[in-house]
């Protein structure tokens, strides 16, 4: 089987997954994927196959990674997954089918111009602009994590491929009130996250990579990849402050960062 035909096997499959909502067994799919290129490969071709974005670059991203010293990964976002709510509003995730309802407090930042790939080719140089000139605004997110791949598996490189092609295991995302982007102080931004009726856990300084900026310059080259602009207005959100909690249908999920907004979403 040729590599092309491999990837579109595994494109076909996902995308199947999506429109059906059953999970895929994942053991006879590992080995199926070499790379992450061709984990991306595979998010292409599904998003493709779905639809999602017209042939244009997703508006919504998500990227992230476990510390500065991983490489970072990174997926554009299906727009009917993404849902905005207005302050003193409740997301309603009700009626949604989800195999998985991971949950990751988060900040999502919003582009303030045009980024083309040949302005990020030249960062290489050390000429990175200020987060300020890149980021117009910034808001409280939550990442719904979800999965196409039904457990169990072995813990290897192939199934961090196989999620990679899963959209990164994205399931749904929710933004709260935009603000204008400031500098602050990343390492004492408090964030405090209750799911369900459980006790809120309360967090302080606890982004993966210490600053959620920081993976501008990598997800950009990702995005810009083959000559393409990411236009202003293009939202990424950038990994949990809060790792990854747990919630079942009907729980009410809440989540607060200090001096940058709040948002409630309801499954």
């Amino acid at each position: 089987m040729s590599g092309d035909d491999r990837l579109q096997r595994l494109a076909d499959a996902l995308a199947g997954a999506r429109r059906s909502g059953q999970a895929l067994p994942m053991v006879p799919w590992l080995g199926c994927l070499r790379d992450a290129d061709e984990a991306y490969a595979v998010q292409d071709r599904v998003a493709a196959a779905l639809g999602w974005f017209g042939g244009t670059l997703p508006r919504c991203w998500k990227s992230g990674g476990p510390s500065r010293q991983a490489v970072l990964t990174h997926a554009g976002l299906p727009p009917a997954g993404v849902q905005a709510v207005a302050p003193g509003q409740t997301a309603s995730l009700q009626g949604q089918h989800f195999h998985r309802r991971g949950i990751e407090a988060e900040v999502a930042l919003r582009t303030r111009r045009d980024v083309t790939a040949e302005e990020v080719a030249a960062w290489s140089a050390g000429t990175t602009p200020p987060a300020r000139e890149l980021v117009d605004a910034m808001t409280v997110s939550v990442e719904v994590v979800d999965t196409r791949w039904a457990p169990p598996a072995p813990d290897a490189q192939d199934v961090a491929w196989l999620k990679l092609a899963d959209q990164q295991s994205h399931g749904a995302l929710v933004l709260g009130e935009w603000r204008a982007f400031d500098e602050r102080d990343w390492s004492r931004q408090r964030c405090e996250l209750r799911i369900g009726g459980v006790q809120s856990q309360s967090f302080e300084g606890t982004h993966p990579l210490g600053d959620p900026t920081w993976l501008l310059p990598p997800w950009l080259a990702h995005a810009t990849r083959g000559g393409r602009t990411v236009p202003a207005g293009t939202v990424v959100t950038t990994g949990s402050w809060s790792g990854l909690g747990d919630a079942v249908s009907g729980d009410r999920v809440e989540v607060h960062f200090a001096d940058l907004g709040a948002l409630t979403l309801q499954f």
